[in-house]
């Protein structure tokens, strides 16, 4: 596994978790809510992929086609 992932989701977390904050403090509580939904859907299809990858690799290495 590359450790550029874990940077990447990282990162997300970290703009997603400001911009929350931002938006918050400006009383736009709804908008801060789908920018965290936002933030989560974007981790979930990069964590997605990485195990559509796992499965195929182990499909190959168990040669079940």
């Amino acid at each position: 596994m590359d450790i550029n992932i874990i940077f990447k989701i990282a990162a997300v977390g970290l703009i997603t978790a400001i911009i929350n904050q931002v938006l918050k403090k400006t009383d736009k509580d709804e908008i801060a809510t789908l920018v965290t939904l936002a933030g989560l859907v974007i981790v979930l299809i990069m964590i997605i992929n990485m195990i559509s990858q796992l499965f195929d690799t182990l499909r190959s290495v168990f040669g079940m086609y």
